[in-house]
């Protein structure tokens, strides 16, 4: 399968039945960097979503960002608003001299539902802190505090700052973004294709130690709550796979790479976020990735009356390597 019209990836299987079907597109690359498969539309540009952060988290880095270890995957999460996240937010802030009241992106309640429901317990309302992209952010302002810019249109995509990031995510993608939108948290969102976003992870994951990209690649490593959450699918890949680097964004988009250059990013069309996992898992095992944590992430369950009645699981027909 190569790019053209998107293809079924997952279905949904109620009790004997095929109830839904989810199309999509997947792009792979071997560890030598050659496009393994790709399935639906790979080279369309689209946006990657959140799944741009640790490029946008690299690109902060090469201009001084001061950040690494938990911090440093804040910078590059879609966290789940729970304590250790904002605690953690507050402290990038506070490196800058900074505090919340700095933060512009879109208000919102932490994401895990848990959390959110102890959070509006204890009187929290929507606030750009407890939103998901806030480490980002922070990290965004510090970013402009260590260069002396201005912090009041740090959002603004011809701020240095977002030149900057604009510039760094285009040559990891290997190539310059196609078009600049706006995401859902009010920065700058660049375009590509689902094989440009497997490079950038690529790229991510076997960078040279010490520099930028690596410090990004090393932190989600070895934090991934922190990029994630302790209860998300994302922790459980990166830390069930050595060597992995993942992340994952808004409409359905997930991608990963290993530390050998295998590398693999996914994209459903419908934007439903339960079958970009599956797919990605059996896209890993399509490129020979094997560990244990697969076997649980690679179908997700679907209930009735509170227990299992059913499978979401991968549809793909993969190509022979």
């Amino acid at each position: 399968m190569h790019a053209g019209d998107a293809v079924l990836v997952a279905e949904v299987v109620r009790s004997g039945l095929v109830e839904s079907r989810h199309h999509g597109s997947v792009a792979a690359l071997a560890a030598d960097g050659s496009v393994a498969f790709t399935a639906g539309r790979a080279e369309e540009p689209m946006y990657p979503r959140s799944s741009n952060k640790p490029a946008q988290a690299a690109a902060m880095v090469r201009l001084g960002l001061p950040l690494d270890g938990e911090l440093l995957a804040l910078a590059a999460a879609s966290h789940s608003g729970e304590p250790i996240h904002l605690d953690g937010v507050r402290r990038i802030l506070a490196l800058g001299g900074l505090d919340e009241s700095a933060l512009r992106n879109t208000p919102g309640f932490p994401i895990d539902h848990t959390t959110m429901v102890d959070y509006v317990r204890t009187g929290g309302e929507p606030s750009s802190l407890a939103a998901d992209c806030s480490g980002k952010h922070a990290a965004m302002l510090l970013t402009c505090v260590v260069n002396s810019w201005p912090v009041e249109d740090y959002l603004d995509p011809a701020h240095p700052l977002q030149a900057a990031i604009h510039d760094t995510v285009g040559s990891l993608a290997g190539a310059p973004a196609t078009h600049t939108g706006v995401d859902g948290c009010g920065a700058p969102l660049f375009a590509m294709s689902l094989t440009g976003l497997a490079r950038i992870f690529r790229a991510l994951a076997l960078a040279q130690s010490g520099t930028p990209e690596r410090r990004v690649a090393d932190a989600i490593r070895a934090h991934p709550e922190y990029t994630s959450g302790t209860t998300r699918d994302e922790m459980q890949l990166i830390r069930g796979v050595p060597g992995l680097v993942a992340k994952g964004g808004a409409e359905a988009v997930l991608a990963a790479a290993l530390d050998d250059g295998r590398a693999v990013a996914v994209k459903i069309d419908d934007g439903g976020t339960r079958a970009r996992m599956p797919v990605l898992v059996a896209a890993l095992r399509r490129l020979g990735v094997d560990a244990p944590a697969l076997d649980e992430l690679s179908t997700v369950p679907v209930l009735g009356g509170g227990h299992p009645v059913g499978t979401l699981r991968t549809a793909v027909d993969w190509p022979e390597l």
